[in-house]
């Protein structure tokens, strides 16, 4: 179903109101960061959009990069004490348009001192149920771990099953095998078996993943090691991400370079690591953080499948 443009405007009006008053009341501080950068994001999976600075050469890297999510600036302010903080801004992702997708939208994300990332996902889900209470609506909440979440719905325990094992519950889908490894499938089985029967009425929380997902996640010591990390969903869409944060610098750069490994073996370009960051990232004090999809969320308060619904102009339009 369509929605109008004034009242999907209107509804993006009373979000940002809802949020800002939330974190007012914990006493978390907005802050803005830049959106031109020095430093691309690594993750292979994200392409970014780049562009040319043509002013003095003192002013420092012709080349900059638009922001993919503001988690380098805000770790950086972190490091140098600001405590609790959120922004709420723009951000670009290249290639990245559809029915589900704009290249430009608009990411919340925040982070706390002192907390881990079980306690985050707490906030998350009050956060939601917050938006959800605007339009006067109300989700039930799983919380599960990724390992339990595959166990009860698929049967399969991610951290030993083989990738026949993976593959067979995929195999209507007739994806090709080339060139994926175990966490290909595992991500697959997401979004392909999982991820789409999630109710539509239900936040769905999934914590602890697979320390190979760790992303900027601290990996907790175990058997099997975990990624302290989550994801949560409202009905199918995944809505946030988040993590306990890495705070190690060493390990950070390796896992950025891992990533320009990747990229190169993909014949995509290498990025330049944020130095800046790196530079900083042993005085991270010990903090979770969260990046959620504001569009996604518009677009679950709205009951629209399209994100043209939410947008005031989409980008064939902009």
């Amino acid at each position: 179903m369509g929605v109008e443009p004034l009242a999907a405007l209107q509804l993006r009006a009373r979000l940002y109101a809802l949020v800002r008053a939330y974190f007012a009341e914990r006493q978390v501080l907005e802050v803005e960061t830049p959106i031109l950068s020095a430093a691309g994001n690594t993750e292979p999976n994200i392409e970014s959009f780049s562009t040319s600075f043509s002013g003095h050469v003192d002013a420092g890297a012709r080349e900059r990069w638009l922001r993919t999510s503001p988690e380098y600036p805000l770790k950086r302010l972190l490091a140098a004490g600001i405590g609790d903080c959120y922004e709420l801004g723009r951000v670009f992702r290249n290639g990245e348009a559809g029915g589900r997708h704009n290249p430009e939208f608009t990411m919340l994300e925040w982070y706390r001192v002192g907390w881990d990332h079980r306690r985050l996902m707490q906030e998350a889900i009050a956060l939601v149920e917050a938006a959800l209470a605007m339009v006067e609506r109300r989700a039930e909440v799983l919380v599960t771990s990724y390992r339990q979440l595959f166990l009860d719905e698929l049967g399969i325990d991610p951290a030993h099953a083989s990738i026949d094992e993976l593959r067979a519950p995929l195999a209507e889908f007739g994806i090709g095998p080339e060139g994926l490894g175990h966490d290909d499938w595992l991500d697959l089985l997401i979004t392909h078996r999982l991820q789409p029967v999630f109710p539509r009425d239900r936040i769905t929380v999934i914590h602890d993943y697979p320390a190979s997902q760790c992303a900027l996640a601290r990996i907790r010591p175990g058997e099997p090691p975990l990624a302290e990390r989550f994801e949560l969903y409202l009905g199918p869409y995944e809505l946030a991400n988040g993590y306990h944060e890495l705070n190690d610098a060493a390990e950070q750069r390796a896992r950025f370079e891992r990533d320009n490994a990747v990229r190169r073996a993909r014949g995509l370009r290498e990025l330049p690591l944020d130095e800046r960051l790196l530079g900083v990232l042993d005085a991270l004090p010990d903090c979770a953080g969260v990046a959620l999809g504001v569009e996604r969320l518009l677009m679950c308060l709205a009951d629209t499948d399209a994100i043209a619904d939410v947008l005031a102009y989409p980008f064939s339009e902009a």
